[in-house]
């Protein structure tokens, strides 16, 4: 037997162990996110959905002591029906199981390429940045409240792979549609998989069910992904028709005042919302922030972001175009609580990925803040500043160049191609 296969099965009761370990400690954080935020986002949702089922109107339902009420969209709201027929703990563990999953998958796709790039093996990275993220504070706010960000998440970084594969398609000059459409639906569909054709669906999705991933369908218009800013409306327009099919009612309320409350969960001036609207109101004292100067302000941050995410892409670096517009949007959304921040693990991604010293010390200095405890960070601010910094300054990474095929040095004595030189 090779000496490698010898380590190989050496290796594997070792790593199998790991995976065990990593799977318990993984079980016990989710545990204890669940019991020290207490399900306070998902219980709303929950008592919500669960008297709309029994005829009531879903955005009148009221929590007794904080009155705070249902806040998602008839989209989400019937996707999350089932979870209302479950006790509160079973739903809030099935949703952070499922935001987990997402966040690996997540980690797959934003760290698998750097460990490809720097000769490392992906796997070890992969989970180690899954990790360092699921002690972050969005994804404990996410987990323990019982948000789906991380869902959405995961749904955007869908199709950040769906155009890393559309550019691989393009730079093979494959065709988008198959020529030969006598072949079988599968072989089609399989085909416009790999080439990348459905990218915007994630975005899409994301759209349908929150508010804040709508920058991503105009982020994509303005990266120059027209086809997939197409799929994206396309999607997102198709899932509320469906909504708007099975709950009319909810529909119109929802797109008719609901949505236009901008304080419909919590004031804007409550600590926990760290987007630039919430910074104002707190700085001017004053239930909501002055609009002329929250509208400009946030128009400029935001086009900043968006310009920045077109050179990014340009450069090459898709991840950084992503992470621009999502920095950007929960920046300028009227409302951005912890588990909404969750754009600034991707861009410390990217910090930690650049080769100079300077970044990697901010990158371990903002995963420090991150981790720390929550009031430190909603009382200075500090997530808050992030987001306008690094909107500003994130950097991206250049694609490298190929290099140029080296010169064919000619012969000294010409030969026709294909002969040979014969002695006399």
């Amino acid at each position: 037997m090779p000496v490698s296969q010898k380590r190989a099965l050496r290796a594997a009761p070792i790593r199998s162990v790991l995976v065990a370990v990593g799977g318990l400690v993984t079980l016990a954080l989710v545990a204890l996110f669940l019991s020290r935020y207490g399900l306070s986002a998902l219980a709303v949702t929950h008592a919500a959905v669960r008297d709309w089922l029994g005829g009531a109107e879903l955005y009148a339902y009221r929590e007794p002591v904080s009155r705070a009420g249902a806040a998602l969209p008839p989209a989400l709201a019937i996707l999350l029906a089932p979870l209302a027929l479950l006790p509160l703990k079973a739903a809030g563990w099935l949703l952070a199981l499922a935001g987990v999953a997402a966040l690996l998958l997540a980690a797959v796709v934003l760290a698998g390429p750097i460990a490809r790039r720097h000769g490392r093996r992906r796997t070890p990275l992969v989970l180690g940045v899954a990790a360092l993220a699921l002690l972050t504070e969005p994804v404990r706010a996410a987990l323990g409240e019982g948000r789906p960000e991380l869902l959405l998440f995961g749904l955007v970084v869908a199709d950040l792979v769906a155009l890393r594969w559309l550019r691989a398609g393009r730079a093979r000059r494959a065709p988008w549609w198959p020529a030969d459409q006598s072949r079988p639906l599968t072989d089609r569909v399989r085909r416009g998989w790999a080439d990348g054709s459905w990218a915007g669906i994630g975005s899409g999705l994301a759209a349908a069910f929150a508010v804040t991933p709508l920058f991503f369908l105009a982020g994509l218009l303005v990266l120059g992904q027209r086809r997939a800013a197409l799929t994206a409306l396309t999607t997102a327009v198709t899932v509320t028709l469906a909504g708007l099919l099975f709950a009319p009612r909810e529909t119109l309320a929802w797109f008719g005042g609901t949505l236009w409350k901008l304080n419909r969960t919590e004031p804007l001036t409550d600590p926990g919302n760290q987007a630039l609207a919430g910074v104002l109101a707190r700085l001017d004292s004053c239930p909501a922030p002055p609009v002329l100067v929250w509208l400009s302000l946030g128009a400029l941050l935001l086009a900043v972001g968006l310009i920045r995410a077109r050179s990014a892409l340009a450069a090459g670096d898709e991840v950084a175009a992503f992470t621009l517009i999502g920095l950007a949007a929960a920046a300028f959304g009227p409302m951005s609580p912890p588990a909404e921040l969750i754009w600034l693990l991707p861009a410390l991604l990217v910090l930690a990925d650049s080769t100079r010293r300077r970044r990697r010390a901010l990158t371990v200095a903002g995963y420090a803040l991150l981790v720390a405890p929550v009031p430190v960070l909603l009382g200075w601010n500090v997530p808050a500043f992030a987001l306008i910094v690094l909107t500003g300054a994130l950097p991206w990474r250049t694609a490298p160049v190929p290099a140029p095929a080296a010169p064919r040095r000619r012969a000294a004595i010409p030969v026709p191609r294909g002969g040979r030189v014969t002695g006399s």
